[in-house]
């Protein structure tokens, strides 16, 4: 039987990621521990409104009694989420879009020396020097 997944589990997974990719510093705990728990809501909320069959709307009667359509609230919550997730994702290095950003660090890790390769051949292929 798999192990339920945590906040805890997450962050473990979070920090891996990180150490793998040459971007954890201890100085990041306390904003990995709320990405961590963003991402076990979003987890939650996937999983609550999966049961609840996906629905886009529900009824609202408003204090005049009338009833409206309006977007169920934990698909507000989870947009809301999805973009908070993107924005620590981003300040934590954990996407492409931030991995093109990686600033150099005391030593260089094998994801910087790729980087610079990278940036050297498409420096070549724009002059025509290579």
């Amino acid at each position: 039987m798999a192990k339920p997944i945590t906040a805890k589990s997450i962050k473990s997974k979070v920090v891996k990621q990180m150490k793998d990719l040459g971007t954890y510093r201890k100085e990041f705990e306390m904003i990995i521990d709320i990405f961590a728990g963003m991402l076990y809501q979003y987890q939650k909320l996937a999983q609550d409104y999966a049961d609840m069959g996906y629905p886009v709307t529900d009824t609202y009667v408003n204090k005049a009694g009338a009833e409206n359509e309006r977007k169920v609230p934990i698909l507000t919550a989870m947009e809301i989420l999805r973009k908070d997730i993107l924005s620590y994702s981003n300040q934590l290095m954990m996407n492409p879009k931030s991995l093109g950003e990686v600033v150099e660090q005391d030593g260089e890790s094998v994801l910087t020396e790729v980087l610079k390769f990278k940036d050297e051949i498409k420096k070549k292929r724009v002059t025509g020097n290579g």
